[in-house]
């Protein structure tokens, strides 16, 4: 027996709430235990071939196609990262310009490097909570305007912590000018099972790329994703093109198997899963609006907002304590494990599989917490973020050979970076490479050390940081 499964045969036995990721939340009740070794195969006659499907794949991804209401479905067990480099590479062109939105995942900073392309940076608003929220229509336009060729618009939509964008609003401002859009949806794959959500899922709202992590908020086994085309404006034979180049040629069948079963309990089962579902959290959004000192992001900031409820923010802000110590409170003392802790805020993920006694375990724990803690002045949150100025391309910093040298970051004012810097999770870069560290960029990331938030680069040396000396 490995180390590995005995760790995870330990874990499970110890009764933790999994108020995280993955979507099927280990329950075995509702889903059973259907895969074990003995169906772990290889491409044998009879079951397909992935990047060839003319079989049994073929049929689950007409299945995805059929409830998605696609043009096209791809299954991926590369996970979202791989759909969306292939998405971005079968629309772009060396070089070309791309729109993104600054708080894109690496993945998409990774197709920029790979591809050579200049990307254009979009800003979301930040709410009077200090969290990044929707990109608005009016400001990708303006983008649009001034950059006549700009070939791709990349957004995310929900963010991590939920914030959804209207992409409804925004897909005729970007077609109006020819110009396709990918939307990173890899936390909204159950959108479109919301009734009141529905019409903001991406694929619904008219995107052209729509790339959804299916383990992430449903029951599906880590790592597996799917991804929808649509409309004149994308190629399906490039994209399949491209999807061979970045996903496996060696693909689990285990991970197909579980993309499959969780299809098939969309299909036979979700309307009934998802009515309890919205039960369970419109009674845990009303219990929690009486609590007074801990605050629910979705029970506080609803104007002019699109909130994915399933992700229960929990705000800290105005008591004495901070999300990552309200984070250990939990796995200490409740043995409820959430998704992440941030300074100011924590995020308890939910899905289809979390059973009633799972809310009510997380409330009664926040109720007992919110009596304990101390209501303290509101800490001031909101926070403005100023694009670094950018004196090289991602690439070329990247592949820079010459005057380098590493430095502790607090000592890298005026150099420019050669890496990465990311808040981790959830992958969100607060530095790229070729951007310049200032004071501003230095105090932020001191701020964040101090507040125990991880911070990783490339190389992962941080504090220490690989910096181009000369400008």
């Amino acid at each position: 027996m490995g180390k590995l499964y005995q760790k995870l045969e330990d874990y499970s036995g110890q009764n933790n709430c999994p108020m995280h990721m993955p979507g099927h939340k280990r329950n075995v009740e509702l889903l059973g235990n259907k895969l074990p070794y003995h169906m772990d195969i290889t491409e044998i006659h009879g079951f397909d071939d992935l990047h060839h499907p003319e079989g049994i794949i073929q049929e689950i991804e007409e299945k995805a196609k059929r409830i998605y209401k696609s043009k096209r479905s791809f299954i991926l067990v590369n996970g979202s990262t791989c759909g969306i480099l292939a998405g971005i590479r079968s629309v772009v062109k060396p070089y070309d310009k791309i729109l993104i939105a600054r708080n894109s995942h690496k993945s998409v900073y990774h197709a920029i490097e790979l591809n050579l392309l200049e990307p254009i940076y979009g800003m979301p608003k930040i709410n009077e909570v200090g969290i990044e929220t929707c990109m608005e229509p009016q400001k990708i336009e303006s983008i649009l305007k001034e950059n006549a060729d700009i070939r791709l618009v990349v957004l995310t939509s929900p963010t991590y912590e939920g914030v959804i964008s209207d992409i409804k609003k925004i897909v005729p401002v970007v077609h109006r000018y020819g110009i396709p859009v990918l939307v990173d949806e890899a936390h909204g794959a159950h959108l479109n099972f919301i009734e009141e959500l529905r019409p903001y899922e991406a694929l619904n709202a008219g995107a052209d790329i729509v790339i959804q992590s299916l383990h992430k908020t449903l029951p599906a086994l880590t790592q597996t994703a799917v991804m929808h085309i649509q409309g004149d404006l994308i190629k399906e034979n490039e994209v399949a093109r491209q999807l061979a180049i970045f996903e496996t040629s060696s693909p689990s069948y285990l991970f197909m198997s579980s993309i499959d079963e969780c299809l098939t309990v969309l299909e036979e089962k979700g309307r009934e899963l998802f009515q309890r579902y919205d039960k369970n959290l419109k009674e845990f959004y009303q219990e929690t609006e009486k609590f007074q000192k801990l605050k629910i992001l979705g029970n506080v900031i609803e104007k002019d907002q699109i909130y994915d409820r399933g992700k229960i923010v929990i705000l800290t802000n105005n008591t004495n304590i901070t999300g990552k110590e309200l984070a250990k409170i939990l796995r200490k003392d409740y043995k409820i494990e959430v998704e992440m802790a941030n300074t100011n805020y924590v995020i308890a993920m939910t899905s289809i599989c979390d059973t009633k006694e799972n809310f009510e375990r997380l409330l009664v724990a926040l109720k007992q917490i919110d009596k304990k803690i101390t209501k303290t002045k509101n800490k001031e949150m909101y926070d403005t973020f100023q694009l670094p100025e950018r004196l090289l391309s991602i690439n070329k910093a990247i592949h820079q050979d010459e005057n380098l040298k590493w430095v502790d970051f607090k000592n890298a004012e005026g150099k420019i970076a050669k890496e990465y810097v990311w808040i981790y999770p959830p992958g969100i870069p607060m530095m790229v490479p070729g951007e310049v560290m200032d004071k501003e960029m230095i105090k932020k990331l001191e701020n964040i050390m101090k507040s125990n938030i991880e911070v990783r680069t490339s190389s992962g040396k941080f504090p220490n940081l690989s910096i181009i000396e000369n400008r």
